[in-house]
Formats: C-alpha cells, sequence, structure tokens
C-alpha cells in the first residue's frame, strides 16, 4: 500500500505542469499538488493500511506551504489510531503529534483546541507506566498556549525604577513592545542592540517599551540600563522568576516579547532582529 501512496503522489506531480519563477514557488507548487493528491488517495482508500503515512505526509505539505490551520485536525486523526495502553509509542504520539499539534494550533489562532487536545492526552495515557512523565511534560511544551496571544490585552500597571507611574492601559494611542527580560540571559543581552535601534527609530512616531526585568539585583539592572543607554520605563520587584507581572502572564523563558497595537491589543510576540521592526511599522501604519 505504501507504493501506493507513493505512486499516486508522483503521478500527480510529474504529470502536472509547474510554472514558476523560483525554486520557493516549485516547491509551494509541490506541496499543492502533494496535498491534492493525498487527500483524494484518503478520501478513495478511508481505512488504508498506510492512512498513518499519508496522513503525516499531508501535515508536512500543509506546513510547508505555512498553512496551519488544517494541521491539528489531521494530527488528531493520527492520534485516533494510536495505540494508548501500555504499548503506546510515546515518541510518536509526543513528538510528531502533539509537539507540531501545538505549534500549528498557536500559530493559526486555535489555542482552545490545543489545551483541550492536551487534556484529552494526558487522560488518554493516566494509566501508562509513564503517564505521570508524560503529564508533566505536556504541561512544559503546552505552556506557550497560556501565554498572551494576538487579539489579548496584557493589564500592566507600576511604578518604574525612576519612580514614574506606568500604565498599559493609558498608552492605547502608542505602539508599544513589553519585553520580558533579565542582564543575565544571553539571548535577552544579544536582542538589546535590535530594541533600541527600533525605539531611537521610532520613538517619535508613536512606539514605545516597556521592560520587564526578571533580575534580582537592582543594582545590575541599574547599571545596565545606564551603561546601554536604555531610557524606556523599567518594571522590576527583585524577585527574578517569581516576578508579579512574569508569574501574571504566563513567562517561563526569556526573552519574551510582546507588540501591543494602538488600541490595547496584542498584535505579534516574540519578535526578534529584522522581524521587530516591520511589525512596528505595520503597527504604526495600520492604524
Amino acid at each position: 500500500m505504501k507504493n501506493s501512496i507513493l505512486s499516486l503522489t508522483l503521478a500527480v506531480i510529474l504529470t502536472s505542469p509547474v510554472f514558476a519563477e523560483t525554486a520557493a514557488e516549485i516547491a509551494s507548487g509541490f506541496d499543492q499538488q502533494k496535498i491534492a493528491a493525498l487527500q483524494a488517495y484518503l478520501e478513495k482508500n478511508p481505512e488504508a493500511t498506510d492512512k498513518d503515512e499519508a496522513l503525516s505526509m499531508l501535515v508536512g505539505a500543509h506546513l510547508g506551504l505555512g498553512d496551519f490551520a488544517p494541521v491539528p485536525d489531521l494530527l488528531s486523526k493520527r492520534y485516533e489510531a494510536q495505540d494508548k495502553g501500555g504499548q503506546a509509542n510515546l515518541g510518536v504520539i509526543v513528538n510528531e503529534i502533539v509537539r507540531p499539534f501545538i505549534e500549528s494550533s498557536i500559530a493559526s489562532n486555535q489555542r482552545d483546541k490545543a489545551k483541550a487536545f492536551i487534556t484529552r492526552v494526558k487522560t488518554d495515557l493516566a494509566d501508562h507506566p509513564q503517564g505521570g512523565q508524560v503529564s508533566q511534560f505536556l504541561d512544559q511544551i503546552g505552556g506557550e498556549l497560556f501565554l498572551p496571544g494576538v487579539g489579548d490585552e496584557m493589564k500592566i500597571a507600576f511604578t518604574d525604577l525612576k519612580g514614574h507611574e506606568i500604565d498599559l492601559s493609558k498608552m492605547s494611542d502608542k505602539v508599544v513592545l513589553v519585553d520580558f527580560w533579565a542582564t543575565w540571559c544571553g539571548p535577552c543581552v544579544a536582542e538589546m542592540p535590535n530594541v533600541i535601534a527600533a525605539y531611537e527609530k521610532y520613538k517619535d512616531k508613536g512606539f514605545e517599551v516597556i521592560g520587564i526585568s526578571l533580575d534580582e539585583d537592582k543594582g545590575a539592572v541599574e547599571k545596565f540600563v545606564s551603561d546601554r543607554g536604555v531610557t524606556w520605563p523599567q518594571y522590576f520587584d527583585g524577585k527574578g522568576w517569581e516576578n508579579e507581572l512574569a508569574q501574571r502572564f504566563g513567562i517561563g523563558s526569556i526573552p519574551a516579547t510582546f507588540l501591543v497595537g494602538k488600541g490595547g491589543k496584542i498584535v505579534a510576540s516574540n519578535l526578534r532582529g529584522p522581524a521587530l521592526e516591520e511589525a512596528i511599522e505595520k503597527a504604526l501604519g495600520s492604524e
């Protein structure tokens, strides 16, 4: 039956002309044709012995196109066929099904679907000898589902290091980057020049930054921002990972950034390098 999938897929791809100007366009065209072929195969052979392989290939083709929306449902179909008992293949379930389910759900704004799926998997595997470990691991990799997402609001109000009162809700006429960071965080420090450059470039156009420091040493934060010329407001409570705002928003790793558009809702998150400036320009120009 495996040859049936390959034969059908290759037949469609090789007999369909691909008109493209770039390698990326050629790859995209092949993925689209592969999707059509695999869907036709599964519709014609709903009980095929290689159904799992076909679904896996279908998921890969959609991911190749950056088309995340159909992926969770396809992975649910893969999960249906998995052994949930003592012989369950945890590697396949966690790495090939649950992990991409979470990632594609976040990318396609289907977080509730992913939360329900994780709960279901934890219930199904509760009696497995490694059920407890699986449950903890699923909580870990599913943590991002509980972070603020696009369209959410962030309630942030505090007194910054210089004694100024900061209230995000009163900055609805600005585009604001909320940056969770620390002086001891290598990636945070490495990204700081990009944030500084973006701030200097757009601050007079309605862009602001709010820093949320997960440091425990106030002096270290004050020295860092002074030495680097960081002038935007900083929240600091000295609690490290127990930082009250980090706890409120479920921050489990840093750097973690959220771009809040005019109107107070998140428009993007975890932006790095050139992607940060692109998102800022879009947010400033589209409001």
